[in-house]
């Protein structure tokens, strides 16, 4: 695909409404925890996907302009979804501090208490892509507990309610 070599400005108008119309795809909530150079370190994200079952590969998508942009190259991580009452950790880790959050040391990468979801990652391909950069990470332990999701939809947070069993039930 061609990129683009005339970059528009955030208060752009086209810019505003390329926005807007992502904004009507709901996303569930992540927090993206690692150590880094210079300590440990998360960040707020729902650029997050699955890639691949096997091997088991999920992806990340990071902007540039991110304070932990450059710490997390070649380092593992962890992915944590966030529950509905996880709005405030969220917040936290999108840089307006409200909650000191409580961390787990279980595995090669931090991981948030209380997560309705982990997976933990060790790094296995990233590629830049316009302002972002996408981590992608082979998934080396993972885990769900039950309970309504923290998503986001429109420019703000929504609850979406745990439904009945989905695959579950046939395992």
């Amino acid at each position: 695909m061609p990129r683009s070599d005339t970059a528009r400005p955030p208060g752009d108008v086209r810019h505003r409404r390329f926005r807007s119309c992502l904004g009507r795809f709901a996303t569930g909530v992540t927090v993206v925890t690692f150590d880094g150079a210079t300590g440990r370190h998360g960040f707020t994200a729902n650029s997050f996907t699955s890639v691949s079952m096997e091997p088991p590969l999920v992806l990340v998508s990071v902007a540039r302009h991110a304070k932990a942009h450059g710490e997390l190259p070649g380092r593992p991580f962890t992915i944590n979804v966030l529950g509905a009452e996880h709005q405030a950790l969220a917040m936290h880790f999108a840089g307006r501090p409200q909650l000191e959050p409580v961390w787990l040391d279980a595995g090669a990468a931090p991981r948030l208490a209380g997560a309705l979801a982990h997976f933990e990652c060790r790094p296995w391909h990233t590629c830049e892509a316009g302002d972002h950069t996408l981590h992608i990470g082979e998934v080396v332990e993972f885990d769900y507990r039950g309970g309504d999701l923290l998503g986001f939809a429109g420019g703000r947070f929504v609850t979406i309610t745990e439904s009945s069993l989905g695959m579950e039930h046939l395992l």
